[in-house]
């Protein structure tokens, strides 16, 4: 008994629905792990990127310098670095005109820093609504896959002449694997989408926070 109710036996003698949704639910989990994996040394490297810009931007207050280092090594900034040579090569430029108001510098600048801000929260939130759907709609995929697996299992004891628990436990234990592996593919995904979203968050608000203290900077340079 004990051979037949492994769970490699219950998935070989699933019925093809249940061993379809099975394989679905397998794929979907494995590429959500990818996901996952991934998104963490993204956001790793996001976090650590900022910190060393940061560093570098309040303890050296030629943004000239800090301009022409961001150029020269774009292919490897972070996204706070490139949020502030967006802003800083349109406050250049609109300074060449001599005519360009003040508060017009500004604003272009801090224009300049939104778009670029929105791309690079496009790119750290990537693949995180895969992940939120995956934490949702897994379970209820391997729901189906149970239910089918019972109503096929029922089905089956129409021609026996009397039912016991011996022959309906190995169609119920082939449906409810369906159901134990949705939710092995929805729980990591939950847990790594409200994970990666407070991380995003965090630095959304330092993005902000910069973009915000930058502009002031530039206001001061702009009416010099």
């Amino acid at each position: 008994m004990s051979s037949d109710l492994s769970i490699l036996s219950l998935v070989t003698q699933a019925s093809l629905v249940v061993q379809l949704v099975m394989a679905l639910l397998l794929a979907v989990s494995v590429m959500s792990w990818y996901y996952i994996f991934r998104k963490v040394f993204t956001i790793r490297l996001a976090r650590r990127q900022t910190d060393e810009f940061e560093k570098a931007f309040w303890s050296r207050p030629d943004l000239n310098a800090l301009y022409q280092s961001a150029v020269n090594a774009r292919h490897e900034t972070g996204s706070l670095e490139r949020i502030f040579e967006a802003g800083f090569r349109d406050f250049v430029k609109l300074k060449g005109q001599r005519a360009a108001d003040p508060s017009a510098l500004v604003d272009g600048a801090r224009r300049a820093m939104r778009a670029t801000h929105q791309r690079e929260m496009d790119h750290l939130e990537s693949h995180l609504n895969f992940l939120a759907s995956v934490g949702s709609v897994s379970p209820y995929v391997g729901l189906f896959g149970t239910v089918w697996g019972i109503m096929h299992a029922f089905r089956g004891l129409a021609n026996v002449a009397q039912a016991t628990l011996a022959s309906v436990a190995p169609g119920i234990a082939e449906a409810l694997v369906a159901t134990a592996i949705g939710l092995f593919a929805a729980i990591p995904a939950v847990v790594a989408y409200n994970r990666f979203s407070h991380d995003i968050d965090r630095l959304a608000i330092r993005f902000e926070s910069f973009i915000e203290e930058f502009s002031n900077i530039l206001q001061r340079q702009a009416v010099r």
